[in-house]
């Protein structure tokens, strides 16, 4: 199968040739993995078997698309957005509207002049081929989006203190998402629309689950609802504990959750599973706070062997990723035990990268 058909055919509940995996790696972990494949990084993911490509055309492009060289190192970003490289990430310095005024926040316009310079990042992502499964991520949507603009704690009370101005820009950041997932679904044959805010905790939602339903989640369906009517698959990523939302997810029609950070309460992946997997799809699981970083290679091929068996259970539904970006601090044994239970095999991906390397420049 190709990657294309093997994502395709796991998110229908079809037989797979093996379950198809999308893996996220701190760039220390990348750095580790090329130089034991003897490749560059961005040739990683061929080598490792991943089956999806996909590009960041919303914000997220600002926090992890974007390289500066040293620490310390400056931009702001279309929204009007303070970044500043801090380690191997980008970190809000300055948010453009914390603290801001009534005014300031009527006044506050998202970089709609810049859609299509945004959409652009798609290019490379299609013309790597149709035989990898497409992805355009257009998140933060919603909450997170204004998080970023206005900073969390005013986000969070804004919720709460004045849910009318939170309401006004919660429209907005979908109004923006909305249009920008237009653009690229209109443009590109793409084979799902990546949605998704950060709003659960280690332990619970950021906010009620009420607030969420009256606030966050009509205006996170307008943005599904772009997916839906392109006819692609939707997918939705939020870190944290958010098992009391997941039906809502459901009911607007999202296909697959993301990353399912297995050790916050309500998030078991298994349990997730027998209870929605009928209807909802899953992609992550895989424990990177405990056991792959810190557990023998023989608990990481039996922990990821028991998440494969478990959440493909009645014919599919899952693609193989972690619960967050694969720690610096792993060793590479543990990594390539978690492939190993997925079907690829040490001595195959060595093999791969072999290819990889004979295979003429362009």
């Amino acid at each position: 199968m190709t990657s294309r058909e093997r994502v395709h055919a796991a998110l229908r509940r079809e037989p797979v040739d093996r379950v198809p995996i999308f893996m996220w790696y701190h760039p220390g972990t990348v750095q580790r993995l090329a130089e034991a494949l003897e490749l560059p990084s961005a040739q990683l993911s061929e080598a490792l078997g991943d089956d999806i490509r996909q590009s960041w055309v919303g914000n997220n492009s600002a926090m992890e698309g974007t390289r500066l060289a040293k620490d310390g190192n400056r931009f702001t970003d279309p929204w009007g957005i303070e970044w500043v490289k801090a380690g191997p990430f980008n970190e809000i310095a300055r948010p453009p509207l914390c603290g801001a005024t009534s005014a300031e926040i009527e006044a506050y316009a998202y970089p709609t002049d810049q859609i299509e310079t945004l959409v652009m990042r798609m290019e490379e992502v299609v013309a790597s081929g149709n035989e990898w499964f497409l992805g355009c991520d257009v998140s933060p949507c919603v909450f997170e989006m204004v998080n970023r603009v206005r900073g969390m704690e005013d986000a969070i009370m804004d919720l709460a203190a004045e849910p009318e101005q939170a309401a006004l820009m919660l429209g907005r950041a979908a109004e923006f998402s909305v249009r920008l997932a237009e653009v690229a679904l209109s443009r590109y044959a793409v084979d799902w629309l990546w949605t998704g805010d950060d709003v659960g905790g280690q332990d619970s939602m950021i906010m009620s689950p009420a607030c969420w339903r009256e606030l966050i989640g009509p205006q996170l369906q307008r943005v599904v609802d772009v997916g839906r009517t392109h006819g692609v698959w939707v997918a939705y990523h939020s870190c944290g504990s958010i098992r009391p939302i997941i039906p809502d997810l459901i009911e607007m029609g999202v296909d697959v959750l993301n990353p399912i950070q297995c050790n916050c309460p309500g998030m078991d992946p298994l349990e997730l599973k027998r209870e929605f997997g009928a209807d909802l799809a899953f992609m992550g699981g895989v424990d990177t706070q405990e056991i792959l970083p810190r557990g023998s290679a023989d608990d990481v091929y039996r922990a990821t062997r028991r998440l494969v068996d478990g959440m493909t259970t009645g014919g599919g539904g899952y693609i193989l990723a972690a619960s967050h970006t694969v720690p610096p601090e792993t060793p590479l044994a543990n990594i390539f035990a978690m492939y190993d239970a997925a079907g690829l095999s040490r001595q195959a991906i060595m093999d791969a990268a072999a290819m990889v390397r004979a295979r003429p420049l362009a």
